[in-house]
């Protein structure tokens, strides 16, 4: 038998024993709840979920299955997990540039927020941003007027939206703002958050990467003309990218698990959905597994992109 052969069946028989060490676990589990008499299986997922959500962007009512509320709950994890990447990667570029600019108040101030956001857990990041969304900001009826049509109040941030009568700018009305679309303070200081904490270490490897580059890269392309935003974007950031992508990759599946805390502050994510039909139905064992396979199943595209870019990255730095 060839070496190659003999690492397929032992990888053939490692597999086959894991499956076989599962369907033995998860039989034994069965035997046991059904002799203490406690009902188990995913049967509770097309029974009504008997309780509602505080925003869902799926439509979502207590008279739906709770396979829906699980749906609902991961459509909330993607809408801030998904805008809170290409923000995390936009304002990481931007503070790693700022980081190793010129202007020593500004260079300062980077590294500052660096380091702030980098060493407070993020956990106690999410209760101050909701802390200052809820109890520092104004009420409704006195919101902070940002823009044309954009309010910030304890409410969340009111936006412009389309409504059934066209484009349809929010307004305060009494006690309150009416029309247009709102973020709930809850979604706000989940995006904050996230975007903030992950930006921070992308600055930082960012950085990292670019400072390994030879100083004459640098130095070359000043004295080609080019100004110091130019020679960072079209000179040096390309060639960092490469060295950078993969923990830059890392962190961004990180935001994606991070999103788990939501349940903190009351954003109805996927985890707080399981949570509240763990408590409804008593299937702790189901609604943990669910919930443990929709993040192996997110994780697992994340870096199945990630090293697609990474191969593509290679092949690019190779012709």
């Amino acid at each position: 038998m060839t070496p190659r052969n003999t690492a397929r069946l032992a990888q053939a028989l490692i597999l086959a024993a894991f499956f076989g060490l599962a369907v033995l676990l998860a039989t034994t589990t069965a035997e046991h709840l059904a002799q203490r008499g406690i009902r188990s299986g995913f049967d509770f997922l097309l029974e009504p979920a008997g309780f509602a959500l505080g925003e869902s962007l799926l439509p979502f009512e207590p008279e739906d299955t709770t396979l829906r509320a699980f749906a609902a709950g991961l459509a909330n994890t993607l809408r801030v997990a998904l805008p809170g990447v290409a923000l995390a990667l936009a304002v990481g570029i931007l503070t790693g540039f700022a980081r190793m600019g010129d202007n020593p108040l500004v260079r300062g101030l980077a590294s500052a927020a660096i380091d702030v956001f980098r060493n407070v857990p993020l956990l106690l990041q999410l209760l101050a941003w909701y802390f200052i969304l809820t109890d520092l900001l104004p009420a409704a009826d006195a919101a902070l007027r940002l823009g044309p049509g954009v309010y910030l109040s304890k409410s969340g941030l009111a936006l412009p939206w389309w409504g059934e009568q066209g484009f349809e700018p929010p307004e305060i009305a009494g006690f309150g703002i009416e029309g247009g679309a709102r973020l709930t303070p809850e979604y706000l200081a989940m995006l904050l958050g996230l975007v903030l904490y992950s930006a921070a270490y992308i600055a930082e490897t960012l950085r990292a990467a670019v400072e390994a580059l030879p100083p004459g890269q640098r130095l070359a392309a000043l004295a080609m003309g080019m100004t110091p935003r130019q020679a960072f974007l079209l000179v040096l950031l390309p060639q960092a990218w490469r060295a950078a992508l993969p923990p830059v990759t890392s962190q961004l599946l990180n935001l994606f698990k991070n999103a788990s805390l939501a349940v903190a502050i009351g954003y109805p994510d996927l985890v707080s959905v399981a949570g509240t039909s763990l408590n409804q139905t008593g299937r702790a064992i189901e609604c943990l597994t669910i919930v443990i396979a929709v993040y192996l199943l997110l994780s697992l595209a994340a870096a199945a992109v990630s090293h697609r870019l990474e191969a593509r990255s290679l092949r690019s730095a190779q012709r």
